[in-house]
């Protein structure tokens, strides 16, 4: 770990010419005082690294100072190939070494291009956190440690214990057989089988793993864009769910479809607001739905969730009609 971090703050020197060791801290998520002795270290091992005091001070590398640390290791290069999304190399606690791989990248690059490069990439800005209504995308927190013993158990083709906490359900130790990984909006899952039988596991929902030695009971080739179809299509199938009559207004039609898990059938009113047929995962879900889109929705049936909406106004306006 500590070379790895060696090398990011050499390559974050090359990229930066000049960073105080508040900003390598935060660059490489340590302290200061690690900072510190690393540039001690780089110091005795013979890398031209010296220190500029003042208000603008900081470190830096002497002029034309060159380096064949580039070399990605398999974690940096798993990150590279799941850059398309960066928040799904997030979602497989390949945060880091994404951030590792790419200084290595523009490392790598011609001097000429190194500038332009790091010039463009200012003026683009994909999938942010948040959009123009400020609605904010919230990952999910999953263990690096848990989320690498998964990924090892994935890529090893080992039994996986893990230690699982379902939805309403008591944590329990389980041991699967791992198929592979999925991120979906930010949302980690463990494809798996479990006694033969197929498994989805959430993974900000495993509260602990283990790889086992014992090799995983799976076929050598997988299709996990049709796997996670199939899985996709029997969960939106099965269990509790409940199809709700909605009248909703043109403008608010993306919201409803968007929460919904499919829509059965569809007409225009004579006064242009939609009717539409559609499902949820339970009664849970569609009043949630609806509640998010006030007048803008009414359910038509079933009676008991015009009654759930009802109520539930209800007691909003009788907490606001009291003096605070």
């Amino acid at each position: 770990m500590r070379a790895d971090r060696l090398v990011s703050l050499v390559l974050l020197l090359r990229q930066h010419g000049r960073l105080s060791a508040a900003a390598l801290a935060r660059e490489l998520e340590v302290s200061t005082r690690t900072v510190l002795r690393d540039i001690e270290a780089l110091s005795a091992a013979g890398v031209p690294v010296y220190a500029e005091r003042g208000r603008h001070g900081g470190f830096a590398l002497l002029p034309g100072f060159q380096t064949e640390l580039t070399g990605l290791n398999h974690d940096e290069a798993l990150a590279l190939l799941v850059a398309g999304s960066r928040r799904g190399a997030q979602a497989f606690g390949l945060g880091s070494a994404l951030t590792s791989a790419m200084r290595k990248v523009v490392d790598a690059l011609p001097e000429s291009y190194r500038a332009t490069a790091a010039g463009a990439a200012q003026r683009l800005l994909i999938d942010p956190e948040t959009d123009l209504l400020s609605r904010r995308l919230v990952a999910e927190e999953v263990p690096d440690s848990v989320v690498a013993e998964v990924r090892r158990a994935v890529f090893a083709g080992h039994k996986l214990r893990i230690h699982y906490a379902a939805t309403d359900q008591t944590p329990k130790w389980r041991t699967v057989d791992p198929i592979g990984l999925v991120t979906v909006r930010g949302h980690g899952y463990l494809l798996a089988t479990r006694s033969g039988a197929d498994r989805t596991y959430r993974l900000s929902r495993i509260l602990a793993a283990e790889e086992l030695a014992e090799p995983a009971q799976r076929p050598d080739r997988v299709d996990l864009d049709q796997a996670w179809q199939e899985r996709s299509t029997r969960f939106r199938t099965g269990g509790d769910q409940v199809t709700v009559l909605v009248r909703v207004h043109p403008a608010r039609r993306a919201e409803l479809v968007g929460t919904a898990l499919a829509v059965r059938a569809e007409e225009t009113d004579p006064d242009g607001w939609l009717r539409l047929e559609v499902t949820f995962q339970d009664s849970r879900h569609a009043e949630w739905a609806l509640w998010q889109l006030a007048t803008n929705a009414e359910a038509l049936a079933p009676q008991w969730l015009r009654t759930c909406m009802r109520d539930r106004a209800a007691a909003v306006a009788a907490c606001y009609g009291a003096s605070p």
